[in-house]
């Protein structure tokens, strides 16, 4: 390891530590004391290991840096001003209203990968990225700056096992162990030997050193770079606050700007103006790629009883063989979900990430980082566990597809524990997503199709028994889009339905016609962003809506299509699973939740 300039490496972390304060100071909040007891770290990271472009932040070859404690914001930020990427006057903007610098770090910055601050998420997707490296062959490292507070979120143990069991040599955490928490210590203190036995257990290299110790420091690094066939985790004691006596070490500093922030920078020795020249990465050639071959969607004949499920397998295994691009991952349910298909066609590109639901979101986040298209599979109920992480997928504004199976009360006799009843509510409420719920084969293999070069969190919604397949082959269902399945100039009433319920919708609607009762069928395939222009049409030439779903009342169809139409103020009844389901048949599912064809024509005439 070369000659380091010390006192070089301990300005420059004094600077970090002053503009930290500085940044907060200006903003009157923020987390100067987190950013602080980092600054030594993050300083010799930058000078000595960090290889990155910042005039290229596109450069296939560039490290990856992801700030897991994210509220240490200021610290990331006075180290972009010290590498020149920002000045000082858009480092003291820090909070403000249009800023760039915002409380916690969002990709906003093209230096920044995904959004962060909700804690025990940036180890998880830097375990993505690190996956990713590994695939397409490329040399650079991943390097996470956690907390160790968040080292008591279920997700960090997620990544700690699956990184170790994978020998994700290409990633490296950094621990910033400094006691104290939100508002109190720790639950193991300065007790990084605890740690460090938890991160072994795992299969990491663990290292243990003092945080504020350049030598140290850089001597960690290094060895985390020249550590083969396992991660590296550099466990590093330091002290909250570090620098000030005001606050180092002290409970109830954290996530205030310092009282006195002259005092505290002249305790630090004053401003100064040191720039650190963060080392390019070497032409690491272009990422690898897969090759391409010609391949058709599949297709299914009118009448067939098929699972959409099914098809959402059959037509990722197409999809990959047409784009090399794609990638799969599922929860250990690839059998149900049918991603199986996938995975013996590409094993390649097909990530099994156990039943570990958090970590499953999280790579497909990090694999969409390097420009990968991740569809990632579990049973709807599952997906729940993850939410969190879906939700800041969406601060990300990251590209990742979603497939939940086995969703409502059809599933049967497996009973309320199986049942994703709340998916679609989940999925609408993230920003920019996009929400799908096919009912017949043809239709879910188009839209997986569809899926493919979304923009954000895409989600589709299959089943797990057979639906009768009532669209002819190679017909298109654009996001956005409907269908009109029945319709005429004398209908009284409308229904609305997706997936399953489209079949009873159908079913009610020729009954009720053999009745003398006429009523239009539109398939929402689309639930987010739903077919507004047919919903309004339909609202206004029958005036009488009825949604019905295989989902609670709350926030699902129903509720996509009252958004759409309630200022034009029809009659609007949602048919939605109401009460708590137990173990019976699919059918006897549907009537009991009263969402089946009975339902659907008994709720028309009281309507009208």
């Amino acid at each position: 390891m070369p000659e380091r300039d010390l006192q070089f490496l301990s300005d420059l972390a004094a600077q970090l530590r002053v503009d930290s304060v500085r940044a907060a100071a200006a903003a009157g909040s923020g987390h100067p004391t987190s950013s602080m007891s980092a600054a030594d770290l993050m300083a010799v990271l930058f000078a000595c290991h960090l290889t990155y472009d910042f005039g290229d932040p596109a450069n296939p070859a560039n490290d990856h840096l992801i700030f897991s404690k994210g509220h240490a914001s200021p610290l990331l930020y006075a180290l972009y001003k010290a590498a020149g990427a920002i000045d000082d006057a858009e480092l003291l903007s820090f909070r403000r209203r249009g800023s760039r610098m915002e409380g916690h770090p969002t990709p906003r910055l093209p230096w920044v990968d995904v959004a962060t601050g909700s804690l025990g998420q940036g180890l998880p997707v830097g375990v993505g990225v690190a996956m990713a490296g590994r695939l397409e062959r490329m040399p650079y490292r991943v390097w996470v700056l956690c907390g160790d507070s968040e080292l008591a979120e279920g997700s960090i143990w997620e990544a700690a096992e699956h990184a170790g069991t994978e020998g994700l040599a290409n990633l490296t955490v950094i621990v910033d162990v400094n006691r104290l928490g939100q508002r109190g210590p720790t639950r193991h203190g300065w007790d990084t030997g605890a740690y460090a036995r938890r991160f072994g257990a795992f299969g990491w290299h663990t290292i243990e050193i003092d945080g504020h110790d350049p030598g140290q420091i850089d001597y960690a690094l290094g060895d985390a770079g020249n550590t083969r066939r396992r991660p590296t985790v550099i466990l590093a004691k330091t002290r909250k606050g570090e620098g000030v006596l005001e606050v180092e070490n002290r409970e109830g500093a954290h996530g205030k700007a310092l009282k006195d922030p002259e005092q505290a920078i002249g305790e630090l020795g004053g401003p100064r103006d040191v720039r650190v020249e963060v080392r390019a990465p070497a032409d690491g050639g272009e990422p690898f790629r897969f090759d391409t071959r010609p391949a058709t969607v599949p297709e299914y004949q009118l009448g067939d009883q098929v699972a959409t499920r099914a098809a959402y397998g059959a037509a990722l295994a197409a999809l990959g063989a047409a784009r090399g691009d794609v990638v799969a991952l599922d929860g250990e349910v690839a059998d149900s979900t049918k991603t199986e298909e996938f995975a013996e066609a590409f094993p390649e590109r097909f990530f099994e990430m156990y039943i570990a639901e958090q970590q499953l979101v999280a790579a497909a986040v990090g694999l969409q980082v390097r420009g990968w298209k991740p569809y990632a599979a579990t049973f709807a109920a599952f997906l729940t566990r993850a939410h969190d992480f879906i939700r800041m997928a969406g601060v990300s504004q990251a590209a990742i597809r979603l497939v939940g199976s086995h969703a409502g009360v059809a599933i049967g006799e497996d009973g309320p524990s199986q049942m994703g009843l709340e998916d679609l509510a989940m999925m609408r409420a993230v920003y920019g997503s996009t929400v799908l719920y096919p009912c017949d084969a043809n239709q879910a293999a188009a839209l997986v199709v569809e899926m493919a070069d979304l923009a954000g969190v895409s989600y589709l919604r299959t089943t797990r028994g057979g639906t009768p397949v009532i669209y002819q082959p190679g017909e298109r269902f654009p996001v956005g889009g409907s269908r009109v399945l029945r319709h005429s100039p004398d209908d009284r009433a409308t229904v609305i339905a997706a997936g399953v319920t489209v079949h009873e919708a159908l079913a009610a609607a020729d009954e009720l016609a053999e009745n003398g009762i006429p009523v239009g069928v539109i398939d929402l395939y689309s639930v987010k962003p739903v077919d507004t222009a047919a919903l309004v049409e339909a609202a206004t030439t029958t005036g009488n809506l009825i949604t019905v779903e295989d989902h609670r009342l709350e926030g699902g169809l129903g509720d996509a299509v009252l958004d759409a139409v309630s200022e034009l103020g029809p009659r609007v009844v949602k048919l939605a699973v109401r009460g708590l389901p137990a173990s019976a048949t699919p059918a006897e599912q549907l009537a009991d939740a009263h969402i089946d064809r009975r339902a659907i024509a008994e709720a028309v005439k009281r309507l009208l």
